[in-house]
């Protein structure tokens, strides 16, 4: 049987409208370096350049977190290739630039398990989505001043335990800048899907409890979401983190 991952990367960003946008530029899966869709280039060349990543319109946000570009910015469809990474070992995510203040963002990342060719295959409403890792804000210190700290990359560990085969992996990626979030909608997403092949000796095919949708994860009311920054008390949104 074909499996597939898919890493949804979806960063949901709390910014007043003047300030950067962003997407990711360049990922480096364990150590094989891969350019990311550049949406200001890649639809001008000819001949168009082969991604792993499904095409974006641009670095602007979704707001509506109902809206099904919030799985992977635009319905475009798969996209043409995939990469390999084996399981247990890091991927690295180069994020153009953000700016360096009023950023008080934590990081999420979501997969998803393809039954089929993932160059064929989208998740649509299914409740396929699980996550793998999470970090928001602790000690004083936001997951976004470690992104800052190293140059715009952020870097997570596949689960060790996934079954080897193809996998595609949805990165639901989430930068949620927090500085307009008092009130819906104030959380800016800007989403991407990155097709991987999953390699290794693991068994697990991911959990069989705590799957979401995108649209359908969260709601304008999660404390997540919608959030009063000055009480620093945050909860970052969506299931526990299945670590496999």
């Amino acid at each position: 049987m074909f499996y597939s991952y898919s890493i949804a990367l979806a960063v949901l960003s709390v910014l007043p409208s003047v300030l950067g946008h962003g997407y990711v530029s360049e990922l480096t899966l364990s150590s094989t370096k891969y350019t990311g869709y550049l949406p200001f280039n890649d639809p001008y060349e000819n001949p168009v350049p082969q991604r792993i990543i499904r095409k974006i319109p641009g670095d602007g946000p979704i707001t509506d977190v109902n809206s099904a570009d919030i799985q992977c910015n635009a319905k475009t469809g798969p996209a043409p290739i995939v990469a390999k990474v084996a399981a247990g070992s890091t991927v690295s995510l180069k994020w153009t630039t953000w700016p360096s203040d009023h950023l008080y963002i934590p990081l999420i990342t979501y997969m998803a398990r393809a039954p089929s060719d993932i160059t064929k295959w989208s998740p649509g409403s299914a409740a396929v989505w699980f996550k793998v890792h999470h970090d928001g804000y602790n000690n004083g210190v936001w997951a976004v001043d470690k992104l800052i700290k190293n140059n715009g990359v952020y870097t997570f560990t596949i689960p060790a335990s996934l079954k080897a085969g193809t996998y595609e992996q949805s990165y639901c990626h989430e930068i949620i800048a927090l500085h307009s979030a008092s009130s819906y909608p104030g959380a800016q997403s800007y989403p991407s899907c990155i097709q991987v092949e999953v390699t290794g000796s693991g068994t697990s095919t991911g959990p069989t409890s705590g799957l979401v949708s995108f649209p359908g994860a969260y709601a304008p009311s999660n404390p997540g979401i919608t959030f009063n920054l000055w009480g620093r008390n945050y909860t970052i949104p969506g299931p526990a983190v299945w670590s496999g």
